[in-house]
């Protein structure tokens, strides 16, 4: 999947060539500046999280939101969700922007595309947030459970990436569990905290870092045998069997690929790979790689579910969720079959979906 990740000035008709819409918004009243960007919607409207982060330029900002919303293009796809990619910013801190005020007026900005955007929670925005968001928005999911949603869609995140874990590890070792094995989890957070309980009860050895200390006590308190390392730097080049980067995008540069000593790299982290060739360093080093957008797609199952007619349904969306242990073990396949790498296979599969049913589709009009 191409990624920008140039830290120069970004053009936007340059930078977003491949996207059908990229839309600025602000409220100064409330503080509100976010992005929008609509990569493709020729599966279907473009659902992605919305991310509440202090970036440092709005060129950073920019970046960040078309490497995501590119990303829930091909993860709806491969999915196999009849949902286009899109992804949101709002541009500053939220433990000091965060408020109703800008939350609707967020809101009526998105109810202003009249449905080709979807949004949803992603890193700094909370399943109360979206209830705000919805005050003035139709196009809403990731809301409270008391208000008819999916809550918090970590869950199912983490869900996920435990399935496509299992996967690596059925390729790698000959059987789907973790039992016995060292994981390393990098970011403990909504998803990491999740997967982190999921992996203690397959029996393997958990190990954590993050930059909060705080979600790395909470981790300690409740799995009392998981340890903690200071630093991803510590964490990657330890004895491990499987690293999973489980906070921001770019974990996968050359220097940790050179270091890393794990077997496979599965984690619930966007756009891991650094830059464009990193997925071939991981192979000549013997690393197998489960693509990101391909297992940590139970996110945005858990989310989608909220559209059907019937309403939220967890059993249904866990089930679905569950499919992306096949689907991780078809990306090795297909990987194996073509004589290329998991990255490379996983966009081959999603990129046919988009273009052998998006042409019965076109462009999204709600």
């Amino acid at each position: 999947m191409p990624q920008h990740a140039s830290t120069q000035p970004l053009d936007v008709f340059e930078a977003g060539a491949d996207h059908e819409q990229v839309v600025f918004a602000q409220d100064p009243a409330s503080g509100l500046r976010a992005i929008v960007a609509i990569h493709s919607t020729a599966l279907g409207p473009a659902l992605g999280g919305t991310r509440f982060f202090p970036y440092a330029s709005t060129g950073a900002a920019l970046a960040d939101v078309l490497d995501l919303s590119r990303g829930m293009s091909y993860k709806a796809a491969l999915a196999g969700l009849d949902l286009g990619g899109g992804k949101a910013v709002i541009v500053g801190d939220p433990a000091t922007l965060r408020s109703e005020a800008l939350f609707r007026a967020y809101g009526r900005f998105v109810q202003s595309l009249g449905g080709r955007y979807w949004t949803a929670c992603d890193v700094g925005t909370y399943s109360p947030d979206m209830d705000d968001i919805a005050r003035d928005c139709d196009y809403v999911t990731g809301r409270t459970t008391a208000h008819g949603g999916a809550g918090d869609s970590s869950v199912l995140t983490a869900y996920g990436v435990f399935q496509g874990m299992r996967a690596a590890a059925q390729v790698a070792w000959g059987a789907p569990t973790l039992e016995g094995r060292t994981v390393g989890v990098a970011g403990v957070g909504k998803v990491g905290h999740h997967l982190v309980s999921r992996l203690v009860a397959d029996g393997a050895r958990v190990v954590v870092t993050d930059v909060s200390d705080a979600a790395v006590a909470r981790v300690l308190a409740e799995h009392p045998g998981v340890s903690a390392v200071a630093s991803t730097d510590e964490l990657v080049t330890g004895d491990l069997d499987v690293y999973a980067p489980c906070a921001m995008g770019g974990a996968l540069t050359d220097e940790v690929v050179a270091g890393l000593r794990a077997r496979i790299v599965c984690g619930a982290a966007n756009n891991q790979l650094a830059h464009p060739g990193v997925e071939k360093l991981l192979e000549e080093h013997g690393v197998l790689y489960a693509p990101d957008y391909c297992v940590n797609a139970g996110g945005l199952v858990q989310v989608a579910d909220e559209r059907d007619p019937s309403g939220f349904n967890l059993e249904r969306a866990e089930q679905r969720a569950t499919g992306i242990f096949d689907t991780t073990l078809g990306v090795f396949e297909v990987a194996a079959a073509d004589g290329v790498t998991p990255a490379e296979a996983a966009d081959r599969l999603a990129e046919r979906r988009m273009r052998d049913v998006g042409r019965l589709r076109g462009l999204w009009v709600a």
